[in-house]
């Protein structure tokens, strides 16, 4: 498991309600933070980085409602019973949109 420090006042920080999580990887990509600045211009919020600061974890799109992008696999901790928090919040944000 690798730990990822979370950006208050984000969306991801609302779902998770924790500063530091820790989540399961297994990939070999990585975003190239030499362009963050560019990317957070165009709307891009960098909302969870590695504990260095160097290896973005987590983005999310500003003023969308449930926008969000991952490094790590949330399906390797989601149980039918107990699934994970995206997953939830992916779920409640379809419907609060469909009602809408």
């Amino acid at each position: 498991l690798y730990e990822a420090i979370l950006k208050n006042n984000s969306l991801i920080y609302k779902i998770y309600s924790e500063k530091k999580i820790k989540e399961r990887h297994r990939h070999r990509y990585e975003v190239n933070v030499d362009y963050k600045d560019a990317f957070e211009k165009k709307g891009l919020i960098f909302s969870a980085l590695s504990p260095d600061g160097m290896l973005p974890e987590i983005v999310e799109l500003k003023g969308h409602p449930w926008f969000i992008g991952v490094q790590f696999h949330p399906e390797f901790k989601s149980r039918p019973f107990t699934p994970h928090p995206l997953f939830s919040s992916f779920i409640k944000a379809a419907n609060n949109k469909r009602i809408n």
